[in-house]
């Protein structure tokens, strides 16, 4: 029986966008872990475009079945069932990955645990492994557009351990944990998709 599929806007808008840029850094057969995997939207288009990959969704233990109701209609024999994934925890439900991908995950979480989903990725990515990260981000403590200004506030007004997260922060996070930015596409409605190396 398939699940009640939720739905969200903004992923229908920017899967293709997304999609263009993902499929230049995941070029091999392996298999990529989705974090925050959310309504499965993203995870359906991605595995569909991509058959050679094998895709692993994830997300935190209470929202780790709401993909279901997409997964189990795109019936793709390359979607593995999802799995609760705690990033903060020293125990994963995987334990090698050839590649990751998340999407507007970073300015949810708490910095804590933006700390721990880079280290964690860092233990079980090989050298020369892949990390997308997409979302909104500041540079150097400016903000790239208004709307995102006005996000950011909102996040910090909402829980004080959200807001949009500096790139020069990333960077010295990534840099600890051994990641190097490959790239920093420009991405639609003031978002940005960043391409890390494991090193």
């Amino acid at each position: 029986m398939v699940s009640e599929k939720p739905f969200s806007q903004a992923c229908e808008n920017n899967k293709q966008p997304i999609l263009e840029c993902i499929r230049d850094a995941f070029t091999a057969p392996g298999t990529i872990l989705e974090i925050g995997t959310g309504t499965g939207q993203h995870a359906v288009h991605f595995a569909a475009a991509m058959p050679y990959l094998t895709w692993q969704p994830s997300d935190r233990p209470a929202a780790s079945q709401l993909c279901l109701g997409w997964i189990e209609e795109a019936a793709l024999p390359n979607i593995l069932p999802p799995v609760e994934l705690d990033v903060s925890s020293a125990s994963w439900p995987v334990d090698h990955i050839d590649g990751a991908y998340s999407a507007n995950t970073a300015h949810i979480m708490a910095w804590e645990e933006v700390e721990a989903m880079f280290a964690g990725l860092g233990n079980r990515l090989a050298t020369g492994g892949l990390f997308c990260l997409y979302g909104p981000f500041s540079y150097s403590g400016a903000y790239t557009s208004d709307s995102n200004r006005q996000f950011d506030h909102y996040l910090r007004g909402k829980a004080q351990h959200m807001g949009i997260r500096d790139l020069d922060d990333l960077l010295a996070l990534a840099e600890r944990v051994r990641f190097g930015l490959e790239n920093d596409y420009a991405m639609p409605a003031n978002n940005r998709l960043l391409v890390w190396r494991k090193l």
